[in-house]
C-alpha cells in the first residue's frame, strides 16, 4: 500500500495540482490587495467617495457604530459591502485566469501549427501503394 501511495504522489498530476493550489493561494492575496487597495478606492471616488467595505445592515438594535469592524463588536450585522468586494475579487481573478488560459492556448495552437507545417504531408494511399509495387518489382529484378 505504501508503494502505491508513493506512485500516486510521484505522478506529475498530483504535484502539478499542489503547485497550482499554492500559487493560487498566493495569487488570491494579490487579487484581494488589488481589489481592496486600488480598484475599490477608485470606484468609491467615482461614485461619490463611499466605501463598500463599511456597508452593512444592523441585525440587532444594539448596533449603532458607523464602521463595520465596530458594528461587528456590538452585534450581528449583514455585511453586504464585504460581499460585493468578494464578488469583485472573484470576477477579477476569473478574468485574469481566463486571459492566462487564452494566452497558453494561443501559444499551444501556434506551436502545433508550426509542427504541422514543418512535417511534409503523407502521400495519398494510392501513391503509397504504387511506390510499394515499384519497390517489390525492383527487388525481383
Amino acid at each position: 500500500m505504501l508503494d502505491e501511495f508513493k506512485e500516486f504522489i510521484a505522478r506529475g498530476n498530483v504535484i502539478d495540482l499542489a503547485v497550482g493550489v499554492i500559487i493560487g493561494g498566493a495569487f488570491g492575496g494579490i487579487v484581494s490587495s488589488l481589489t481592496d487597495d486600488i480598484i475599490m478606492p477608485i470606484v468609491g471616488a467615482i461614485f461619490g467617495g463611499f466605501d463598500f467595505s463599511n456597508y452593512f445592515i444592523p441585525l440587532s438594535s444594539n448596533v449603532t457604530a458607523s464602521t463595520l469592524a465596530a458594528a461587528r463588536e456590538q452585534g450581528a450585522v449583514l455585511a453586504y459591502g464585504s460581499f460585493i468586494t468578494v464578488i469583485l475579487n472573484f470576477l477579477i481573478l476569473a478574468w485574469i485566469i481566463f486571459l492566462m488560459v487564452k494566452a497558453v492556448n494561443t501559444l499551444r495552437r501556434s506551436i502545433i501549427k508550426k509542427q504541422e507545417e514543418a512535417a511534409p504531408p503523407a502521400p495519398p494511399a494510392d501513391v503509397q501503394l504504387l511506390t510499394e509495387i515499384r519497390d517489390l518489382l525492383a527487388k525481383q529484378r
